[in-house]
């Protein structure tokens, strides 16, 4: 899966690359997401955010332009993400829930995805899925 993510700081990059195996293409920037950054988005089917990344409707709305699918935060917390626009558009969320290492939920997430099936306990979308 091609991914992007979003305000990772150097100790964050070590975690991400051993969990992730090569797996992944993931594009890693100390750029936190926004409407300007967004940009940084395409042609990835998903993107990693942070609890202090801006994932409001506006910036969703510009994500599911570029063709993001799915988006998941490297924090149990998800208020800073708007869940109805995501919704809208179909993009499933997920969060890291203290099950796992943030960065092992991260790229367990992604896995799970791209094999087509729900995160289950990390599901955070509007709409409920099936498990």
């Amino acid at each position: 899966m091609k991914v992007v993510a979003y305000s990772v700081k150097p100790f964050e990059r070590e975690h991400l690359a051993k969990a992730n195996q090569k797996k992944h293409d993931i594009t890693l920037i100390f750029n936190s997401l926004s409407l300007e950054t967004a940009i940084f988005a395409t042609d990835k089917q998903a993107v990693i955010v942070s609890a202090a990344d801006d994932v409001s409707a506006a910036v969703i709305n510009k994500l599911a332009e570029l063709g993001v699918n799915y988006i998941t935060t490297r924090s149990a917390l998800a208020a800073n993400i708007d869940k109805n626009a995501a919704g809208i558009h179909g993009i499933k969320l997920a969060n890291a829930p203290n099950e796992l290492g943030i960065a092992q939920q991260t790229i367990r997430n992604l896995d799970l995805w791209e094999l087509n099936k729900c995160v289950g306990k990390a599901c955070i979308c509007a709409k409920a899925c099936k498990k």
